[in-house]
């Protein structure tokens, strides 16, 4: 093994990239798309656009079915992600200690995103209900064994912190591409049905089949073109499981970055939950419309990622993650009052798009940096490096925000789901204003790292 590991090659940083792109748009489907299905939105007569497949109203309190069980699987994904992590941290695989994980989760994780959505029964079962316990649990177990190991490559693969920045820049536009193709399903699901003669549901399920091929064979390419242990610094940590997260908890700035992503993804996920009720049910346009306007937010989203980068270079990444939970705290102010603003309904579409697009290119580029800076620093200051054990106690976070989002998105579309009865989708932007602004006081406690300006 090389004390100096090579600096990694642009056309490896683009293979690296293209592993993120794979489980972007594998993660899509049950991530964005499982109230959708599950709980899809109704037209004025009442009528969902999918037959209901398990329960729909609620069954205990105001919490819904769907909700509790996408809660108890991102609760369940989130605690063994430390361990998966640490696991990862230990691993002495003659492949790498992260590649190795790669391989064996990309399988099962393409397989499970598209099976989520394929129960034994036509209608209301519980077999339905047992296929998505088992289904969406599988796929979190080979979520957290692709992802956290991947991550952890991005501080191992950049040697400082300009070139961290530049593989989190290069993987963001990955991600955003995988966001952006699978938004496509509502365009492609009415374009499958119509030109093959398929069902709503058949067409959707063919969609969600082709996209978790596609998905499969683009995580496989750091596994096969990325030597780690020629260009990642791999030494393997010897700590024990708790006393490497006790250790990491210990930074307070950690900590606090934790807290703030813990409301940015609470409101993320909203975003990506809400985004078709808003422009189906709040502005009364079709699927295909939807479909064009993820692909303008995802196409404008980019346009910001050079001047995200530069600028972050420049003045430092904290300025830039403040004004990202404001603009995130604008986008659902406006979102609560789609279809009634003074605004063409078009007009009204293209403006959430566009301020959206600001904030998704910040937040896409910028933690994962921010992250790689605090282990790499901790591992200057410690002598131990723990760098997947920072992911995987920042992913448990994430989930955790996840999973609290999926627990009660579907509670607020208890009082309104449908035209003219909406009042449950604008209480999801109201809620969504709140975890941005809360977002944005936590993080403007964190301080600035030795090794970059978080």
């Amino acid at each position: 093994m090389k004390s100096a590991p090579e600096k990694l090659p642009f056309s490896l940083v683009i293979m690296f990239a293209l592993g993120q792109l794979g489980w972007s748009l594998a993660s899509f489907s049950v991530a964005n798309l499982l109230t959708y299905f599950y709980m899809p939105p109704e037209n004025s007569a009442g009528e969902g656009l999918f037959p209901s497949y398990i329960p729909q109203g609620a069954i205990w309190g105001s919490l819904t079915l769907l909700g509790l069980l996408a809660f108890s699987s991102r609760l369940f994904d989130a605690i063994k992600d430390p361990l998966i992590a640490h696991l990862s941290d230990r691993s002495e695989s003659r492949l790498g200690r992260r590649r190795f994980f790669l391989l064996i989760g990309s399988t099962p994780l393409a397989l499970f995103s598209a099976l989520v959505f394929m129960p034994p029964h036509s209608s209301v079962s519980g077999v339905n209900i047992a296929w998505l316990i088992v289904t969406m649990l599988a796929f979190y177990i080979a979520f957290s064994l692709y992802v956290t190991p991947f991550n952890a490559l991005i501080a191992e693969l950049g040697h400082t912190a300009e070139e961290r920045l530049n593989i989190s820049t290069w993987i963001s536009v990955t991600w955003a591409l995988g966001f952006a193709l699978g938004n496509q399903v509502y365009g492609f699901q009415d374009m499958v049905a119509t030109h093959w003669g398929l069902t709503k549901v058949d067409a959707f399920r063919s969609v969600i089949t082709a996209f978790a091929l596609l998905a499969w064979v683009l995580m496989l390419c750091p596994v096969v073109f990325i030597d780690e242990r020629r260009y990642a610094s791999v030494t393997a940590s010897t700590e024990k499981i708790f006393d490497s997260l006790r250790a990491t908890l210990s930074d307070r700035n950690f900590r606090l970055f934790l807290a703030s992503d813990l409301f940015y993804w609470l409101s993320l996920t909203f975003i990506q939950l809400g985004m078709s009720y808003y422009i189906l049910v709040l502005l009364e346009m079709e699927a295909a419309k939807l479909s064009l306007l993820m692909l303008l937010l995802f196409a404008l989203s980019f346009v910001f990622y050079a001047p995200v980068n530069f600028l972050a270079k420049k003045f430092g990444k904290k300025p830039l993650v403040l004004s990202g939970f404001v603009l995130l705290a604008v986008v659902f102010s406006i979102a609560s009052q789609l279809g009634r603003l003074p605004l063409d309904r078009n007009l009204q579409a293209y403006l959430l798009a566009s301020i959206a697009a600001l904030p998704l290119a910040i937040f896409g580029i910028l933690p994962n940096a921010i992250i790689a800076d605090l282990a790499g620093d901790a591992a200057v200051r410690t002598k131990s490096n723990r760098t997947a054990m920072y992911y995987g106690t920042r992913t448990l976070t994430m989930k955790l925000g996840i999973s609290a989002a999926n627990l009660i998105f579907p509670s607020f579309l208890l009082a309104g789901k449908g035209v003219g009865h909406d009042s449950g989708i604008r209480l999801t932007a109201y809620a969504a204003v709140i975890f941005g602004v809360l977002g944005l006081g936590f993080y403007m406690r964190v301080k600035e790292n030795s090794q970059s300006s978080t």
